[in-house]
């Protein structure tokens, strides 16, 4: 009976929590779908879900600063909506934001999420003009696995450019970087996942196997890089709670 009640009472919670957070969700659901200010689902690529969302600021007189913002979602539940809160809030500060989407596992590993994000950034870069944006103003964001994905992005652009290798874009259009909540050293992560629920063998399947970890991981890439590759890097802000259970700050 003890087993029942706190089960029934967790549901009640729940149920209570879920209702309490429905108005704010029906608000920011509609402004997604129905403002004027989104233009969902512009192509950047040719891979599936090479798509991305722009909030436009209501005064686009003139060009406006850009944020790139890659969304979270553990590597397998990502999707360009989830910064649809965001969007919305820096456009009414003025600010062009542009909510990259990119393949998840299984439908790609984190090599195709990388490349995915760097050719999203790639077409802000390339074309947010088009859209009232000022290319020279271009900061890049991402949360948690989109914190991941963006920073492996940056530092892998980094080392191209540095080795003078043909690029798309450069490190140097990309005024700041902003980490939210993400974890940047995948070796600290696995056994960290696999208590969480996240089996080992699927955590390192998305990570293209034990052998690639180092290799995406923007701490240890940011180590053995060169001084002309840290060199060309912007400002990078990182910010994470201490309390944070999913990814751990020491991360």
């Amino acid at each position: 009976l003890g087993l029942g009640y706190r089960w029934m009472r967790q549901l009640l919670a729940l149920t209570v929590y879920a209702i309490l957070l429905m108005p704010g969700f029906l608000q920011v659901g509609y402004y997604y779908f129905y403002s004027s200010q989104v233009r969902r689902s512009i192509v950047y690529g040719e891979q599936p879900r090479n798509r991305l969302d722009l909030y436009i600021p209501k005064d686009s007189s003139r060009p406006c600063p850009v944020m790139a913002f890659v969304t979270g979602g553990a590597w397998i539940i990502g999707y360009k909506a989830w910064g649809a809160l965001l969007g919305r809030r820096l456009a009414e500060r003025g600010i062009i934001v542009a909510c990259i989407d990119y393949r998840n596992f299984p439908q790609g590993t984190i090599s195709d999420m990388v490349s995915d994000a760097s050719q999203g950034i790639s077409f802000v870069c390339n074309n947010i003009a088009s859209y009232g944006g000022d290319p020279n103003q271009i900061y890049l964001m991402g949360q948690s696995a989109g914190a991941h994905i963006a920073a492996c992005a940056l530092m892998e652009q980094a080392v191209k450019e540095s080795s003078g290798q043909p690029i798309p874009w450069s490190v140097t259009q990309i005024k700041a970087y902003f980490g939210l909540s993400g974890g940047y050293n995948l070796h600290n992560l696995v056994d960290h996942f696999h208590q969480r629920g996240l089996n080992r063998s699927i955590f390192l399947s998305i990570m293209n196997g034990e052998e690639s970890l180092s290799s995406y991981s923007p701490e240890i890439v940011a180590k053995e890089s060169s001084a002309l590759t840290i060199a060309l890097l912007p400002p990078i802000f990182l910010m994470h709670g201490t309390d944070d259970y999913s990814i751990p700050s020491s991360s």
